[in-house]
């Protein structure tokens, strides 16, 4: 009996449309194994499908965390920092922490969760311990499940979902999704993100090109 409940979930996946034309890009630009990989994300979304933000995100979380590897972009990509889309990285099976941010926010906008509860976050990471002074940048992506609530942090480094006040370790230094970009600390958002962030506009520009449907 799970084993023909997991057969149909992943036949609903296959046959969700609006992954249809990535999966096709998939075939035409890399080998069996990213199809497959494909086809597992694909069956992974249609598994969260009606689930509560609550396990959606706990979901995407632990599939982006278990299915890649952290590694540098300069190792990657052979660039100083590219922001990939999932099939990029579900191709190469590596990223740095923008596209792990980048997937996971997808995804959860592919299930149908509201903009509004989602941003990317550029922070400033404590390492070496409670008293270390060095920092490093790195990304998050934040979940407000109102525009006032404190946000639930989903990190590759750290592979609870924590809210933001026990992530001591991390600095905001600004926020975005589709719909605008916020300096920390600001209830307003200051610009589009395609206005600011040439990353972003090219991003949308690869993720069209694969036919992804956000």
């Amino acid at each position: 009996m799970r084993a023909l409940l997991v057969a149909a979930a992943c036949f609903a996946a296959l046959a969700d449309p609006r992954l249809d034309r990535v999966e096709e890009t998939a075939r035409q630009r890399y080998d069996s194994a990213v199809v497959a990989r494909v086809q597992s994300w694909r069956a992974a979304l249609s598994h969260m499908q009606g689930k509560s933000d609550t396990e959606q995100l706990r979901e995407a979380n632990d599939f982006f965390n278990r299915q890649v590897q952290f590694l540098d972009d300069t190792v990657v990509w052979q660039q100083k920092d590219y922001w990939a889309t999932p099939l990029e990285t579900l191709a190469k099976r590596a990223g740095d922490c923008e596209d792990f941010v980048i997937a996971k926010y997808l995804s959860l906008r592919q299930l149908g969760m509201a903009d509004e509860k989602l941003r990317l976050i550029y922070v400033r990471a404590k390492i070496g311990g409670e008293r270390s002074s060095l920092t490093q940048a790195h990304m998050v992506l934040g979940y407000f499940e109102t525009p006032t609530s404190e946000p639930l942090v989903l990190d590759n480094l750290v592979g609870d979902i924590q809210p933001a006040s026990r992530r001591t370790d991390l600095f905001p230094v600004f926020s975005f999704n589709s719909s605008g970009l916020w300096v920390a600390g600001a209830s307003t958002a200051a610009a589009r993100p395609s206005e600011r962030l040439s990353r972003w506009r090219d991003l949308i520009a690869r993720l069209h090109d694969e036919g992804f449907e956000q």
